[in-house]
């Protein structure tokens, strides 16, 4: 339920993530939601992995989910569920009082992006525990050894975990809708989770495009970069989330016209970052 689309030999010190681009869902998956098959797509990240798929060809892996984040989400901890979601009492160790639980966006998510319930009746807690062994586990276990391998070859680590985002955004600061004036969020955990250098170096190389691009705001980035970023010991991990209407049609889960630009102003993105000096990152 997973690929990793490898570079003959990997001369770069960058990873690539696609966690949330999945869309092979399972059919007795789809017997459980109440949704039809395109209202369950509203949480895919479309085509991000396609956006980025040049990265093995300059010598950087990319691994990217086959399967949906509705089904799994691996951008959260292994165990954030919400209790009620399930027939029977959930185990001790689960996580049931997260912000993404009571978002309803937890490891087994309970809404799809727009508010919808995805299920018609209660799920057995061993099954969903399957899924988190079958899909979430391998995921990180493949996503940990990319991270140490590229440390081990290189020194240092670059983990992009790549997102997209409604072009709708549901927020406001200082009561303005910044919805229409974003084009690319980058999340480092309020730079906690990657070189400021690097931040800095990314939002430069994308506004240099002629995008907008703000930073940690409305996004400062999931699980996967607050869990493997750690500068102190060379592992840089920073999100990126596009704006889905710079590239596809939201409403019928197509790409438009300027999927090809995206496509190749990412991959001259990834250029710019495997030809990164290590000194580049230093703050």
């Amino acid at each position: 339920m997973i690929e990793i689309l490898t570079p003959v030999r990997q001369t770069a010190p960058v990873i690539f993530s696609s966690p949330h681009s999945g869309r092979i869902y399972p059919a007795d998956f789809l017997d459980l939601v109440r949704l039809d098959k395109q209202a369950i797509r509203r949480s895919e990240d479309c085509f991000v992995d396609e956006i980025f798929d040049k990265a093995p060809y300059y010598g950087a892996p990319l691994l990217k989910a086959l399967f949906p984040r509705a089904y799994v989400d691996p951008n959260r901890e292994p165990y954030e569920l919400d209790p009620t979601m399930f027939k029977e009492p959930v185990p001790d160790f689960v996580n049931a009082y997260s912000p993404r639980v009571a978002a309803g966006l937890g490891t087994i998510a309970r809404v799809v992006a727009n508010g919808s319930e995805i299920y018609d009746s209660k799920l057995n807690f061993k099954e969903v525990n399957e899924r988190i062994n079958r899909c979430y586990h391998p995921y990180h276990l493949a996503l940990e050894n990319l991270i140490n391998n590229t440390r081990e070859i290189f020194g240092y680590c670059i983990l992009i975990d790549c997102h997209s985002m409604p072009s709708t955004i549901e927020t406001h600061k200082n009561n303005v809708d910044l919805s229409r004036q974003i084009d690319f969020v980058l999340g480092d955990s309020h730079g906690k989770s990657c070189s400021p250098a690097l931040t800095m170096m990314i939002e430069e190389i994308i506004s240099d495009m002629g995008y907008s691009v703000v930073r940690n705001f409305p996004y400062s980035g999931g699980f996967i970069t607050r869990n493997y970023g750690k500068p102190t010991d060379g592992i840089h991990a920073i999100q990126i989330e596009i704006k889905r209407g710079l590239y596809m049609n939201e409403h019928n889960y197509t790409r438009n016209s300027r999927m090809s630009e995206i496509i190749q102003d990412m991959t001259y993105l990834t250029k710019q970052l495997v030809s990164l000096e290590p000194q580049a990152l230093a703050a």
